[in-house]
């Protein structure tokens, strides 16, 4: 992923007092490793530059020590393995030291954030606590350590729908119904919380377990924001492939910028690859304009049934007024195949 960043010119004189990072949303940690930066920064309202790089060099030091040299230990948990991460955060696989129960770990280093990006955190972290839903991934608690947050996740044995498409190729029709209405029942409590979560991949699409009855849980919401209903963002964030068209072009844009991510996963499960593509967003974004029907496969499209099709040129229209909304989604003919008992088109 990706966020776009305005280059600013500022200059502190020595000793000049900094603002606290803002964390009035951060769930109260539920164990005693309390003493990190996080605490500090909560606690105290202002401190000096000098005395913020002392006490950076002191702890970061002190988390390497305990990552690396004892065990690749941090609070209560093991560190197993890295399965993932971006320029602000990692992913581990941990065990706790105690009951040996797996979970993920989200390292989030606070000194790589951005004002916008500490705003997308506080707004994960406040969705994700206060929801326990089986398509959304399950927070179980949160840990300061030194100068990182850590977020106590679900493990997900299945790994994420990318690696499911690389191993499996282009899905089933029937499969790709299952798959994308575990996707939009999650979807619908981002609705319902007015949350959009602006980095909808395959990358952020875990599945449960590598069994077939796997589910579908949608993660990373580190660039999530609350968006009223009338109301439009503007930052440019994303992940290329999957990103509408209006914010490829810096243009305003609202919940809609979801749909055409659903859109995009859709047309990669059906097709085995991504819609439209580019060495650059510029370059993506002119495949885009140059489009005058989706790019199905030759090959693939007589198989395909008329809604699959319809669904993914609604879901991927240009132009937002006409692309479908959620409700739109949820009631499209599409994922109405089957119930009836008739799944011959599964065989194809």
């Amino acid at each position: 992923m990706w966020i776009s960043k305005k280059k600013t010119k500022k200059t502190k004189k020595k000793g000049q007092k900094a603002s606290a990072p803002l964390l009035k949303n951060f769930p109260k940690p539920k164990n005693k490793h309390t003493h990190s930066l996080l605490f500090f920064l909560k606690k105290t309202h202002t401190y000096t530059h000098t005395e913020f790089a002392f006490f950076l060099k002191i702890t970061h030091t002190h988390t390497q020590n305990t990552m690396e040299a004892d065990h690749r230990t941090v609070g209560e948990y093991t560190l197993t393995c890295r399965l993932g991460g971006g320029s602000s955060s990692t992913v581990w696989k941990a065990e706790h030291r105690t009951s040996g129960k797996v979970v993920a770990l989200k390292q989030i280093n606070l000194l790589n954030l951005t004002r916008q990006l500490k705003n997308c955190l506080d707004c994960e972290l406040t969705f994700l606590s206060s929801v326990n839903h089986p398509n959304i991934i399950r927070l179980f608690d949160i840990f300061q350590a030194e100068n990182c947050i850590f977020l106590v996740l679900e493990f997900c044995a299945g790994g994420d729908l990318a690696s499911y498409i690389r191993n499996h190729g282009r899905v089933r029709e029937c499969v790709a119904i299952k798959f994308m209405k575990q996707i939009g029942t999650g979807l619908e409590v981002l609705s319902l919380h007015r949350i959009i979560h602006r980095d909808l991949k395959p990358e952020n699409i875990l599945l449960s377990s590598l069994e077939n009855d796997s589910i579908l849980k949608i993660a990373d919401f580190g660039l999530s924001r609350m968006l009223n209903p009338d109301d439009f963002a503007e930052t440019v964030c994303g992940s290329p492939f999957y990103m509408a068209p209006e914010i490829l072009q810096f243009q305003k844009y609202d919940a809609k910028v979801d749909m055409w991510s659903l859109g995009a996963i859709l047309f990669q499960l059906l097709n085995g690859y991504p819609p439209f593509r580019g060495r650059t967003s510029v370059q993506i974004l002119q495949n885009i304009k140059a489009s005058l029907c989706l790019p199905f496969s030759e090959l693939i499209i007589p198989q395909l049934h008329p809604d699959s099709v319809d669904l993914c040129s609604r879901l991927l229209s240009i132009d937002p007024e006409k692309r479908i909304s959620f409700k739109e989604f949820y009631r499209h003919r599409f994922l109405k195949i089957g119930e009836a008992g008739d799944e011959s088109f599964c065989l194809k």
